[in-house]
């Protein structure tokens, strides 16, 4: 606390008496006496740099022209740190001023370099036509920030023009030279280039103009929002997409986690969002289902069944299932009642819906997920014009035994759009979800977020599409993969009696940890919370604390869960952040409090 108050009064130091002086006016006398009467070592706090010593120096270095004039104690301490300021400003990049930003219309770095490089390349050669893309990020941060690939087509453009190419211009490299050159050092966007392979610009961003951006979003209470050109586009985002009669389980959190997240950000840049919930609600094994709630809930249409717990309702129609025969020649017979629309499979199947959905939603509100449900079955209708599109097209196969199967480049396996019994599968309900999307909802993005091991499945998927010529020039198909949450063990996360962790029952534990936590704090004086506010605020980081565990990760990444990591009050996780801000809040709260300091102007 001390050392905290001896560099918060070096601030102010540094606040009152340099921050406003001019150059030829530098008011040190004060600075000086001070540094004269406290200095022992180089630092103005302790035996280490603090933030005292930035501010102090940073200011400094501004007037260091005037460097001679300054009193001795101050000459000596800023010379002990030259070296040091020297490293920050490369570090940083130079200190021109940064260009005016817009916030209405806020260009992204690709617009801002597209248009330094468009408007050089156009002044070399004015007959050539810009391809639509000249700027992608760098694929290693070791290479720079940004390439331009605009000189190797402008050469070739030129060339074949007949018109005299630039002096000393006899290939891409030496026309990316001129390009530099004509960009020039000292850019107040571009800090650095450098020419690699063909003819490619390797380009740094200055931090300056970045940290310009960052104090003119600061300095405005709503953040600017990057534009997207042209008319606003849908983007369709599949996630989570749990099975209806099952609850959600461990392997359902980075899906839910990471689409909720991949939504965000695309509705942040402008994209109208589709968020799809495309859960497991049809299917074989509903047969099981429908008969076991008869036989346990014979009162069903009359009195709603009580069904709590969907895992252990779907584990006992399995045993069932598996162990009377009776039992499953029933349950089989109830999948053909089913899918030929029988009004009483059909109500139980509903019932069974409802249930899971309302338990579902228990979780989506605690993890603030919206997400809209669009099922297997939504699909049933539009699979059998599907299957006679590709057969129409000359794509379909019909494999040994009736299977109808589509080929794509590449891979073995088919998609089977129809089983050799006449059903329909996940490939079946996929194809004509993907053609829904594509031709009806219009999207222009159509993101699957699921774990890594369907990638082929969507690959196929997105191949076939494309095949058939479902997929018109600009809309994307992506699969987003992530990897496995493991146990301390490196093996998939599960309980200790070996059985999938249930979502709701890893969240609970989250509250339950985080609430001991703050109690113990409480306990100890460390906590300025009441004990009354403790289940709130233990809901609140502990569900935060589960969310950013997965997301500060790389998605295809597996990771190992654990409490402790997640829930640590330092490095790198919500719990420290989420203190930390709160920390800042409070510091602002008092300088305005005591201080009449808006941080905020």
């Amino acid at each position: 606390e001390e050392l905290s108050f001896a560099a918060d009064e070096w601030c102010e130091v540094e606040r009152n008496t340099l921050r406003n002086a001019d150059s030829k006016s530098l008011k040190l006398d004060g600075l000086s006496s001070a540094l004269e009467s406290s200095l022992t070592g180089i630092h103005l706090v302790g035996d280490k740099d603090t933030i005292a010593d930035i501010c102090v120096l940073v200011t400094l270095s501004k007037f260091a022209a005037d460097s001679a004039t300054w009193p001795a104690a101050v000459q000596k301490y800023y010379k002990c740190h030259s070296t040091a300021l020297d490293r920050a400003r490369a570090a940083i990049g130079n200190y021109c001023p940064a260009p005016p930003i817009d916030l209405k219309t806020n260009p992204s770095l690709n617009k801002v370099l597209t248009a330094i490089f468009s408007e050089i390349v156009e002044e070399i050669a004015p007959d050539f036509t810009l391809p639509k893309s000249i700027i992608k990020k760098c694929d290693s941060p070791k290479h720079g920030d940004y390439q331009c690939s605009v000189t190797m087509p402008a050469f070739a453009s030129i060339k074949k023009s007949g018109k005299p190419m630039p002096p000393g211009v006899n290939g891409p490299p030496q026309l990316a030279q001129v390009i530099v050159d004509k960009v020039g050092a000292g850019h107040p966007v571009i800090e650095s280039m450098k020419i690699q392979g063909p003819g490619f610009i390797m380009c740094k961003i200055s931090a300056a103009y970045l940290q310009g951006h960052i104090e003119t979003i600061m300095s405005n209470k709503s953040l600017p929002r990057p534009v997207i050109d042209g008319p606003q586009q849908t983007c369709l985002v599949d996630f989570s997409s749990p099975n209806i009669a099952k609850e959600m389980h461990v392997g359902h959190l980075r899906s839910t986690i990471i689409g909720e997240a991949v939504c965000r950000i695309l509705e942040f840049v402008g994209f109208k969002v589709e968020r799809v919930n495309h859960v497991g609600d049809w299917g074989t094994q509903f047969g099981m289902l429908i008969q076991y709630l008869k036989e346990e809930f014979p009162d069903f249409a009359n009195s709603m069944p009580n069904i709590t717990d969907l895992t252990a309702f779907y584990k006992a129609a399995k045993e069932r299932f598996d162990d009377d025969a009776d039992f499953k020649k029933t349950a089989q017979l109830n999948v053909v009642k089913l899918q030929s629309g029988d009004a009483e499979c059909i109500e139980i199947w509903k019932l069974l819906c409802d249930v899971s959905r309302k338990e579902f939603q228990k979780v989506y509100d605690r993890l603030d997920v919206t997400v809209e449900e669009y099922g297997e079955s939504f699909y049933n209708d539009k699979i059998p014009p599907v299957i006679e599109e590709f057969q129409k097209a000359g794509l379909l196969s019909i494999e040994e035994g009736g299977a109808k199967c589509v080929f794509v480049e590449n891979y073995k396996v088919p998609l089977m759009l129809q089983k050799s019994d006449g059903g329909f599968g996940y490939d079946s309900t996929d194809m004509a979800a993907l053609k829904y999307r594509l031709h009806t909802v219009k999207a222009q993005r159509i993101i699957a977020i699921t774990d890594y091991t369907q990638g082929d499945h969507f690959a196929m998927c997105n191949r076939a599409a494309h095949d058939i010529g479902w997929v018109d020039n600009g809309q994307v198909l992506q699969h987003i993969g992530f990897g496995t949450v493991q146990g301390e063990d490196g093996k998939r996360f599960k309980t200790r009696s070996g059985t999938t962790v249930r979502l709701v029952d890893l969240l609970d534990e989250a509250v339950r940890r985080m609430e001991a936590s703050l109690n113990d704090r409480i306990a100890g004086g460390k906590a300025n919370v009441t004990p009354e506010e403790v289940p709130e605020v233990a809901e609140a980081v502990g569900y935060g604390a589960v969310k950013y565990f997965d997301l500060r990760r790389n998605p295809t990444s597996n990771y190992k869960f654990s409490y402790d990591a997640m829930l640590d009050t330092k490095g790198n996780t919500a719990v420290y952040l989420l203190y930390a801000r709160v920390r800042f809040e409070s510091i602002m709260r008092k300088a305005k409090a005591e201080f009449d300091c808006d941080v905020d102007e």
